[in-house]
């Protein structure tokens, strides 16, 4: 039973990878105060997956991660605002 709750767990795991792939965006880079972060941006309806694949050695990944939600979030504000339904 346990060895089944595994398999299945990674077989989620790496489907959530393959589904990932269909929405990303080109990598953005925006700059900060701490430097320029590289992030990895997916589809309006996706914001929370956006995060850093490049930051500065001065800022956190979790910090970087936050600063590609921010601009996840405002691409989703600008997509709305273009009659985006999401």
């Amino acid at each position: 039973m346990m060895r089944s709750g595994v398999m299945m767990l990674t077989m989620a795991v790496v489907l959530s990878g393959c589904v990932r792939g269909g929405y990303e965006s080109t990598p953005v880079e925006v700059n900060t105060p701490k430097g320029k972060v590289t992030c990895q941006l997916y589809s309006p309806e996706r914001v929370q997956w956006d995060e850093a694949i490049a930051k500065p050695d001065a800022m956190s990944q979790r910090e970087a991660d936050a600063v590609c939600i921010v601009r996840g979030a405002e691409q989703l504000k600008a997509y709305r605002a273009q009659g985006g339904t999401k």
